[in-house]
């Protein structure tokens, strides 16, 4: 299986990447809504009102970003056997229709694909339809998971 201590310093790191997108889009929207040329000329004129909305929703991502970088570097990775218990923490493989994919299971934080080890990765939290499914399940275990209307049958091939 591969080591979720990688995995964990690439999660980071994808994440360090788009905060620093953010922080520096929350500057321009900051600087635009503050420059002169964005001073309202009347009530209907709005540029700087909207970019100081802008520049609130950037620094909000940007500070929930930081949160979830704290989050990772601070998260337990719990050592999974095969007769272990699917809980969070723990990397999974799976098995639909014969193509392997792998999880990572984390209480905060999904919707990172990352690649360790050229093994593209899906971080997932128990608030989606797969992650709540995999919650108490253990190896060589068959499931169904139903999203947007489409059943897929899955196995649960490794966890560690």
């Amino acid at each position: 299986m591969l080591d979720k201590k990688k995995l964990v310093e690439g999660i980071i790191e994808q994440l360090q990447k788009e905060l620093d997108v953010h922080t520096k889009a929350a500057h321009a929207a900051l600087e635009a809504a503050t420059h002169s040329e964005n001073v309202a000329e009347d009530h209907h004129d709005t540029r700087g009102l909207e970019a100081s909305y802008l520049a609130g929703a950037q620094a909000n991502r940007a500070a929930e970003l930081q949160r979830l970088i704290q989050v990772y570097k601070f998260m337990l990775l719990p050592s999974y056997e095969s007769d272990h218990l699917i809980g969070p923490g723990a990397l999974i493989e799976l098995d639909l229709n014969n193509r392997r994919s792998f999880y990572f299971l984390v209480p905060q934080g999904g919707g990172i694909a990352v690649v360790v080890d050229e093994k593209p990765i899906r971080v997932i939290t128990p608030l989606a339809p797969l992650g709540d499914a995999l919650l108490g399940r253990s190896v060589g275990e068959t499931f169904e998971v139903e999203s947007n209307g489409v059943s897929r049958t899955y196995r649960i091939v490794g966890v560690s």
